[in-house]
């Protein structure tokens, strides 16, 4: 509204003063967020809460494929990191329910889960959503998803393998699967790569198993092949014991000794890959690592060294990565 005003007008410190002496206070501008500000402002908040829960996860849960992560180009890492959270989350399940049925509920859970990212919707749940968010940018393949879930729910079964052949089979499904997804954030298409992601996976799968050994067997539980166990005379009471006899040593031996082929097989290929993939493959570091120290320990699956975080692990990754040689 206008006022025509024929007398003098002064503003001063806020003051509206006229010559007949009337003052009128004008407050300074207030600045008030919009409702679509706000909303914009809480999303943010919550992409944080959802991106520190799966660094959480991943830090307490996998450290060294944690480690591996930092290293990945910091315009996929957090892609990675909530590929690794998803498989984490999985992973525990098994070791989380005490009854089956609750386990199948959980993955019939993340199975639809996967299905609403594809339709372009996402639960509440922050790896679901960070899931989500990876999907889009990267476009990732559902199937990888999928088979990560439904290996995970065949492994509710808790039984141990009855040959080689299953245990490369659960890493092929779960481990390489993984890795297959990672190199889609990396934005890597090459055949050689993916013969290489397999067969690291694999060997991922054996030594994952072989690492758990001495905490399943503490728990009155092995999964160790039971063709080798049985070549060698070895049986479950005898893990369960924490037996340290020849006839144990030389399971774990051909265990390993199949890892190490895979990771063989998986080098041969390293001339055709590009650089680029580098990043996904840094867990080599990390399995023969392993190898490494189990050799030391003539096979001792539990000697107590092995149980230890080795100090050094964070410097051979950087180098390896600054190598760009896996």
């Amino acid at each position: 509204m206008r006022v025509a005003m024929a007398s003098s007008i002064n503003l001063k410190n806020g003051l509206l003063t006229t010559k007949n002496s009337l003052h009128i206070k004008i407050p300074y501008p207030t600045f008030i967020q919009r409702p679509t500000e706000i909303k914009c402002s809480r999303a943010l908040t919550t992409g944080q809460h959802n991106e520190q829960y799966c660094i959480d996860i991943v830090r307490k849960r996998d450290y060294e494929g944690f480690l591996c992560s930092l290293l990945f180009p910091e315009a996929v890492r957090r892609s990675a990191l909530a590929l690794r959270a998803f498989n984490v989350e999985l992973a525990q399940i098994k070791d989380s329910v005490s009854q089956k049925t609750i386990g199948l509920m959980r993955m019939q859970f993340w199975k639809s889960a996967v299905e609403d990212i594809y339709r372009d919707d996402h639960s509440a749940q922050p790896i679901s959503a960070e899931l989500w968010r990876a999907v889009r940018k990267h476009t990732l393949t559902r199937r990888w998803m999928l088979r990560i879930i439904s290996e995970r729910e065949k492994d509710l079964e808790d039984k141990a393998y009855r040959n080689l052949q299953e245990l490369e089979d659960y890493g092929e499904n779960t481990q390489s699967s993984l890795l297959y997804l990672l190199l889609e954030t990396l934005g890597v298409k090459n055949v050689h790569a993916d013969h290489a992601a397999s067969h690291i996976g694999k060997a991922q799968g054996i030594l994952t198993c072989l690492r758990a050994t001495p905490y399943n067997s503490s728990r009155r539980k092995v999964y160790l092949p039971m063709d080798i166990c049985m070549l060698h005379g070895a049986s479950q009471e005898d893990f369960i014991r924490g037996s340290r006899e020849q006839n144990v040593r030389d399971v774990i031996y051909d265990i390993a000794s199949q890892a190490h082929v895979h990771l063989q097989h998986a080098r041969s290929f390293s001339e055709n890959v590009p650089h680029a993939a580098m990043p996904a493959f840094l867990q080599t570091v990390v399995l023969e690592d392993y190898l490494q120290r189990v050799r030391k320990a003539d096979f001792d699956v539990f000697h107590p060294s092995l149980q230890k975080r080795n100090p050094m692990l964070p410097l051979q990754l950087y180098i390896r990565s600054w190598r760009k040689i896996y």
